[in-house]
């Protein structure tokens, strides 16, 4: 397994954990107001049943995130190469590591730390099309592209 692989892995796997815990505790939610709703009454019932509708779109809409970044994920073709930075590309700049595909969390991997970085996001969004040599900057900040799998 590639190092591009074992990120792609990793982010996948993290993902789906999420996206089982999101739906796990969704399910909680929904078989507590049920029983909620068999054993009470009045405003204190309805309080209840507000509290626990709105955990349930909050966790809702973070399974939607969740689904979306891995539909993201799922896009990435980890051994197609390119000279230019797309969607997939491991960059290093500067030192860094940086894995062109969806923000989430910083990973370290085989001792290597690795930053996930969205294509839309301000530093992503100025490297993706360039080649190694090239000198973006962002917030005042310059990152020369060192290398590109």
């Amino acid at each position: 397994m590639t190092f591009k692989q074992k990120i792609l892995h990793y982010h996948l796997t993290l993902l789906q954990d999420k996206i089982d815990v999101y739906r796990d505790m969704i399910s909680g939610l929904a078989d507590d107001a049920q029983n909620d709703a068999k054993s009470s009454a009045g405003d204190k019932h309805e309080t209840a049943l507000s509290m626990m509708h709105l955990e349930q779109e909050k966790l809702s809409a973070k399974l939607q995130e969740a689904i979306h970044l891995k539909e993201v994920l799922g896009k990435i073709d980890v051994t197609a190469e390119s000279k230019k930075i797309v969607l997939g590309s491991l960059v290093k700049a500067n030192g860094l590591h940086l894995f062109i595909s969806a923000a989430l969390p910083k990973v370290t991997l085989d001792g290597i730390s690795v930053l996930a970085l969205s294509p839309q996001s301000p530093l992503g969004s100025q490297l993706v099309g360039k080649e190694t040599g090239a000198v973006v900057e962002v917030n005042g900040s310059k990152f020369t592209v060192e290398d590109i799998q």
